[in-house]
């Protein structure tokens, strides 16, 4: 089978498109043949190094396909299932093994592009409107880099939860795509403050919540959009980490929460994976959440994809095709 692989840390050129044996399924595992895997930002922070896995590595966190064969003790799938998964390494190749406690069904009317889209990105919109920050009708909340893959998700399910959404873009392009997504208020960081308009647009009150993906290049004025109490929940960092701080300034800028949430735990059982991943697909099967696939390309194209996502060049999901029909 094919794979593409990482044998050092650095850029894209560290992406490798190379000939693998095929993997065969152990105790409680399946094997997964792949139509569709998701990129990712983490899967960047693992080519750099910043987070570091055992080389040679496989990357990608999520894929969606067909199950091909299960190792013994198996009883959540069985072969032909159409299932999808996230939070699971090695999803840009052609076949994958994946813990059969972390595979869910794909319902019937919801494709392999959609599901592969759905999943990483999909709940991880859940969990943070749904658990980190339980939006409530009421409440106003900032989302940064709304345009992109988690923002225009996370956009629609805050306005499922009766939320004032304020967004974040770059261009106008996106500016666009974040209203249709039903932002109230959208913001050119490129052109506007976006503090000062967070100020303005909330008449001062503020908001409950600031939902940031971009880590050091917004996370000071992020804290400063916060009224009373309110949560800074900090899960990606694409301009780069945050530096060490001073937790006394949560205090001093009014008893604020931070917390820097991963979606691997807030999926650490089979029934919270189950219910997460069930409720996202089933509001994409019934067209309750619109998925933006911006550009899929072939597998052996990993690093053209990991280079328009990290130049921040695409609005919504990139896929990885394998070629296999399902």
């Amino acid at each position: 089978m094919h794979a593409v692989r990482i044998h050092q840390h650095g850029g894209p050129e560290v992406l490798r498109y190379e000939e693998v044996p095929t993997p065969a399924p152990g105790e409680g595992q399946a094997l997964v043949r792949l139509v569709a895997c998701g990129v990712n930002f983490i899967d960047i922070y693992q080519r750099k190094g910043l987070y570091k896995l055992d080389l040679p590595a496989t990357l990608g966190q999520e894929g969606a396909g067909v199950v091909e064969a299960v190792g013994p003790g198996v009883t959540e799938v069985k072969p032909g299932d159409r299932v999808a998964y996230s939070n699971v390494l090695g999803s840009y190749a052609e076949y994958v093994v994946v813990p059969a406690h972390r595979l869910v069904p794909i319902p019937e009317g919801v494709t392999y592009q959609q599901a592969a889209a759905a999943m990483l990105q999909g709940m991880t919109a859940h969990y943070l409107v749904t658990s980190t920050y339980p939006l409530k009708p009421g409440d106003a909340c900032l989302v940064h880099a709304a345009a992109g893959g988690v923002g225009l998700l996370l956009v629609q399910m805050a306005k499922r939860r009766g939320a004032t959404v304020i967004g974040t873009v770059s261009t106008e392009e996106k500016a666009k795509l974040a209203r249709e997504a039903g932002a109230d208020h959208v913001i050119l960081y490129t052109r506007q403050d976006f503090e000062a308009e967070v100020v303005r647009i909330t008449e001062g009150r503020k908001l409950q919540v600031v939902y940031d993906s971009v880590g050091k290049d917004t996370f000071e004025k992020s804290l400063n959009c916060l009224a009373l109490r309110g949560t800074l929940v900090l899960y990606g960092q694409s301009s780069g980490p945050v530096p060490p701080f001073d937790p006394q300034v949560l205090a001093q800028k009014g008893s604020l929460f931070l917390t820097r949430p991963v979606l691997w735990h807030y999926t650490t059982t089979r029934e919270e994976l189950l219910w997460r991943a069930g409720e996202v697909l089933d509001w994409v099967r019934t067209g309750e959440l619109q998925l933006r696939v911006d550009r899929a390309y072939p597998l052996a194209q990993a690093a053209e994809a990991q280079r328009a996502l990290e130049g921040r060049q695409t609005t919504g999901k990139v896929l990885l095709l394998t070629g296999f029909e399902g």
